[in-house]
């Protein structure tokens, strides 16, 4: 997999954000070194996020985000403003554009404080500098550019690589756990449901991470797992299996072998697995006509027996012997106010960044709504979750 092809999950999302005119969309192709916005003297010419995947050097893969003014009027404005909020919710490295001949505006200083509130490192950039009459006293994370006349970009792409370069290189999906030369065995269902000629993302990218640990990766369907158990030299470290087959899998894997799902590893890794594992318990307090959030990070196409929409409700409906009322989002649509939910069950997030997951989850703790994801709901239901929990050791212990 080359850069170009990093999924967008894995690349730093970087958000241009700033009033309307101030220079935004000249100053993100100025550092992309690509005409990615439309650039235009009328106030407002933005009026959706543009996003575009894309290698940014000294960096590497990224999302760049060009958002519309924050300060648009009426009832369009409110709702580019709205679209622009969103993207702070997935956004790594926030810059704030300024118009340096206006200087910083209380639109300015209000969005400051939601980038500050949300944690999210930034960069004040002070634009146009080109026109400015005397200097500015500038702080620690300020600087001018001009787009214009390109001055200060190739010192604005290393401050923001500095940003970026966080604790997320050395997070590992599942390398942390084994050793080399371990066996893992990955069960891989080949349903209708799986895109045609190729793995779904988050098998690939756990097969690339137990191959960089010297491990060594074998997949099989679930049809074909315990011969193949009963036919390797070496016992499994462990077994990671896609949630769908969570129930046969268990069945055919020998209980000294570690057995754990794609989802619940990638709950760790998006940093939704502990607040996950409470939520799933909450399924036993769910009644008649009560609300469920089932909320999938991408967008496809629906297939009769998809997990999301169909899969999962039943085996909830079979579980609880209950006919609670189910809605589905997909994509960034996510609900601001969840209160009407009393459970929200997420997809793995395999699409979504860390950041997007840990919103969606903090979301839910602020408005008191238990949240879980496939795996570990699915785990649950079957009555094998603590038995995929033993892979992460302190978390095991704690549920003793």
């Amino acid at each position: 997999m080359g850069l170009n092809d990093t999924p967008s999950a894995n690349r730093v999302h970087i958000g241009f954000f700033g009033r309307r005119n101030a220079g935004k969309s000249s100053v993100v192709n100025a550092v992309t070194g690509q005409e990615l916005a439309v650039v235009s003297d009328v106030a407002g010419t933005t009026t959706d996020p543009v996003y575009k995947s894309m290698e940014l050097l000294p960096l590497g893969p990224v999302v760049i985000i060009d958002t519309p003014g924050m300060d648009d009027e009426g009832n369009l404005g409110e709702l580019r403003v709205k679209k622009a909020r969103q993207v702070l919710n997935k956004t790594d490295v926030a810059v704030l554009v300024v118009d340096a001949s206006v200087g910083l505006t209380q639109w300015d200083t209000t969005l400051l404080h939601l980038i500050q509130d949300k944690n999210i490192p930034f960069l004040v950039v002070y634009n146009k500098s080109d026109l400015l009459e005397k200097p500015i006293a500038l702080k620690e994370n300020e600087m001018l550019v001009s787009a214009r006349e390109k001055e200060n970009i190739h010192a604005l792409k290393e401050r923001i690589a500095a940003l970026a370069k966080t604790e997320e290189e050395n997070k590992r999906i599942v390398g942390d756990l084994l050793n080399p030369f371990d066996f893992v065995v990955l069960v891989v269902p080949i349903d209708s449901a799986a895109p045609k000629g190729r793995l779904i993302l988050p098998q690939q990218q756990t097969i690339r991470d137990v191959l960089e640990t010297g491990a060594t990766a074998v997949v099989v369907r679930e049809t074909e797992l315990q011969e193949t158990l009963k036919g390797l030299s070496q016992k499994p470290k462990m077994v990671i299996t896609d949630s769908q087959a969570f129930k046969q899998v268990a069945k055919d894997t020998p209980d000294d072998i570690l057995l754990t799902s794609f989802s619940i590893l990638f709950a760790r890794y998006k940093g939704l697995l502990y607040p996950a594992v409470e939520g799933a318990v909450t399924l036993n307090k769910i009644d008649d006509g009560d609300k469920i959030l089932i909320a999938e990070g991408c967008t496809h196409h629906r297939q009769c027996e998809d997990i999301g929409t169909v899969k999962l409700p039943r085996w909830i409906r079979e579980y609880t012997g209950k006919q609670p009322e189910f809605v589905f989002t997909s994509g960034t649509e996510f609900p601001e106010d969840l209160t009407p939910y009393q459970l929200i069950v997420h997809c793995g997030g395999c699409m979504l960044n860390e950041r997007e997951v840990r919103y969606r989850q903090k979301c839910a703790a602020d408005q008191g709504v238990p949240i879980t994801n496939y795996g570990i709901l699915i785990a649950y239901i079957n009555g094998i979750l603590k038995r995929s929990l033993k892979v992460f050791p302190d978390l095991y212990d704690q549920l003793q």
